[in-house]
């Protein structure tokens, strides 16, 4: 059967002496993988359609769990997520995420339009760490693993202040706060960041600036929770842990400016407004 589908590109392997096999998240049949003939020649009409990070227009056949690509149309090229060293880090911590965190029958529009929103907003310079927080709660929300930030997980409490506890599921009140003394204590920014991010639509991502230390908090929290409920041993986080670490000992990228980032919500039209 053929079928034609938008997709981006979040996996590319070699396949034999001249063919890749990619992984496509769609917004219709979730991820799909398919067979491209001759990509790695290089002459090919589909080698650059098999390139990580694009997102075009393809058609494949499909009688197996495999497909096969009969045509391609490339839509945007994310060409610069290929180039340099910081872009194509957090790119393929994205894509790998995403590969490794959801199942095929788990992926649906609203993930693919965040994906394409993520890397759409590292093309256009925005701080990489925030946006890859912020794609992080969304595939942990279609993973099924939302944290709850609102009330105590135990007890219900709606008044602070918490502590995050990955282990309980989310906020613990100062009663329960016994059930894991690891709990982490955060920042207010970060409870509100957190909390932000969760119906955050990457799409509407305008501009913050974030503080270094809540960074720091924020990255802590999504990595313990990921942890805890993913369990995902992803090549491309050591690598993006060594980049990060290179970078401070240079001084960046802690110390460059960073264009700011707001995230407009319709209850929250000033939300994300100001530094955090």
């Amino acid at each position: 059967m053929l079928y034609r589908v938008e997709g981006i590109v979040i996996r590319s392997v070699d396949y034999g002496e001249g063919n890749k096999i990619i992984t496509l998240l769609t917004p219709s049949f979730g991820k799909q993988g398919i067979v491209v003939r001759g990509a790695k020649k290089l002459k090919s009409r589909f080698g650059a359609t098999a390139q990580l990070f694009t997102y075009g227009d393809y058609s494949y056949y499909k009688n197996s769990s495999l497909g096969t690509l009969n045509s391609a149309e490339i839509l945007e090229s994310f060409r610069e997520l290929r180039e340099g060293l910081e872009g194509p880090a957090y790119a393929a911590y994205a894509a790998e995420l995403t590969d490794r965190a959801i199942n095929d029958d788990e992926a649906a529009a609203y993930l693919f339009h965040q994906l394409k929103a993520c890397q759409t907003a590292l093309v256009e310079g925005k701080d990489p760490q925030i946006v890859l927080r912020a794609y992080e709660m969304k595939v942990v929300n279609a993973a099924g693993y939302t944290p709850m930030l609102d009330e105590c997980v135990s007890c219900g409490r709606e008044e602070g202040p918490f502590r995050f506890s990955p282990l309980a599921g989310g906020a613990l009140c100062g009663s329960c706060r016994y059930r894991d003394s690891a709990a982490l204590e955060l920042e207010d920014g970060v409870w509100k960041l957190l909390r932000l991010f969760v119906p955050l639509d990457l799409r509407r991502l305008g501009n913050i600036t974030v503080r270094e230390s809540s960074k720091r908090q924020l990255q802590l929290v999504m990595r313990r929770w990921m942890d805890a409920h993913l369990a995902l041993n992803l090549k491309s986080r050591q690598f993006l842990d060594q980049l990060e670490k290179y970078g401070e000992l240079l001084g960046g990228p802690t110390d460059r400016p960073r264009p700011t980032i707001h995230a407009q919500e319709p209850a929250e039209p000033d939300a994300g407004d100001g530094t955090v």
